[in-house]
């Protein structure tokens, strides 16, 4: 089910684990978003973000093959897209400077998805 103001809303997934990644699209498609890209590295994802093209919204896991996700992150202030984190260390897990963004604990639901990017986003529910 399409959610109001999400619909169309492209969001880039930085996610390792491909099964997660693929469960993540599914959830983000059936919210109505469309998928800007998916990376299972971080110099996939700062390649695809490199451009002038930027998603409306990010998804980003903190740990991406053994690596941590903050230049991505980092890159995408930078442009002003909003991102939400997801670990399963919670808000903790965050390096410092980034512990008050938006964060998702895995396992996560649907409907923390959908809440942290409606917020992320400014979208109010209807």
């Amino acid at each position: 089910m399409s959610i109001p103001g999400l619909e169309g809303r492209r969001v880039l997934v930085v996610e390792d684990e491909s099964l997660v990644a693929m469960l993540l699209e599914t959830m983000l498609e059936d919210m109505g978003c469309t998928i800007f890209g998916t990376a299972a590295r971080i110099d996939d994802a700062l390649e695809m973000i490199d451009g002038d093209d930027r998603p409306d919204a990010a998804l980003l896991d903190v740990n991406v093959a053994g690596q941590t996700v903050y230049p991505v992150a980092e890159a995408l202030d930078r442009k002003g897209v909003p991102l939400v984190f997801s670990t399963g260390y919670g808000q903790g897990g965050l390096a410092e400077g980034w512990e008050s963004r938006p964060t998702v604990q895995k396992p996560y639901t649907e409907a923390m998805i959908r809440d942290a990017l409606m917020r992320v986003l400014n979208i109010r529910n209807a």
